[in-house]
């Protein structure tokens, strides 16, 4: 992850944009217990936990696909409406249409919410050129690289301007040089299209590279293990002090704690 685009000091988040209260079960089994956290506007925020706490669910239920069996999201103070709301989801996978080129695919979101023709061309070409992936505009998905597909998907997600992007572990099926280079662009994607992110990954060292903030979660049913603030400006340098601490301190508390916390435990807000 070295040698990232200069990207400045972290701008700190001022108001909340999305508010999370939930529990939710599937028959007996207990997906979430009382999770309970906000999401402050043009925060980047990183979910973390181990395999199968629930991280998609919870997703799910952040867009509004899924109602939790109790409590409620809010976006903006009002309940989360797919509708209304303008939610953006990046998927494991890249969610290309193979019938359509990398133009095409990158206006979709804009055509499905009826934007004006002038408009749309301007945000495709100007988030087009944001990924780099001018020159590319009239390939279709067979024709390029994974990397590159994901790229359409990311892109396509930022140029709704949406009230929040979801992204679930999108890098997870990728080598190690290209899912470097994708945090790299994502971030530089989001430095230029500030935008309320949440990222899910189980990957700590990813987590504190991309997040303002890491939200870990126990195992099911799951309850929130941690807050933890990264205050580190960016670039960052995985291999600094400063940046190792915080991602051990991560390792530390999903070590500790990550099994399961006690009920009503209190929650750590680690700051560095």
């Amino acid at each position: 992850m070295t040698g990232a685009a200069s990207l400045g000091a972290r701008a700190a988040p001022s108001t909340s944009k999305v508010e999370v209260d939930i529990s939710h079960r599937y028959g007996p089994l207990v997906v979430h217990e009382e999770l309970r956290f906000s999401v402050m506007e043009n925060e980047f925020l990183c979910v973390s936990g181990p395999s199968g706490c629930g991280k998609t669910t919870l997703l799910d239920i952040l867009a509004g696909i899924l109602q939790p069996s109790e409590g409620q999201v809010l976006i903006d103070g009002r309940p989360v409406d797919p509708k209304r709301d303008r939610i953006s989801f990046v998927f494991q996978e890249p969610s290309t249409l193979p019938w359509l080129n990398v133009w095409d695919n990158v206006a979709t979101g804009l055509r499905i919410k009826k934007v004006a023709t002038p408009v749309m061309r301007r945000k495709v070409d100007e988030i087009i050129e944001i990924v780099g992936l001018r020159d590319y505009e009239t390939y279709y998905p067979h024709q390029i690289s994974g990397g590159m597909k994901q790229r359409v998907a990311i892109a396509r997600a930022f140029a709704i301007d949406a009230d929040l992007i979801l992204m679930d572990e999108p890098f997870v099926s990728l080598d190690q040089p290209t899912r470097e280079r994708m945090q790299r662009e994502v971030l530089h994607i989001w430095e230029h299209r500030r935008r309320t992110v949440v990222f899910v990954t189980h990957n700590l060292e990813e987590a504190v590279f991309l997040g303002d903030r890491v939200v870990v979660l126990s195992s099911k049913p799951a309850r929130i293990v941690a807050e933890i603030d990264v205050p580190l400006a960016r670039p960052r340098n995985p291999l600094s002090h400063e940046f190792t601490h915080i991602r051990a301190t991560c390792a530390d508390i999903m070590h500790t704690l990550g099994v399961r916390p006690p009920r009503n435990a209190t929650i750590p807000k680690v700051t560095s």
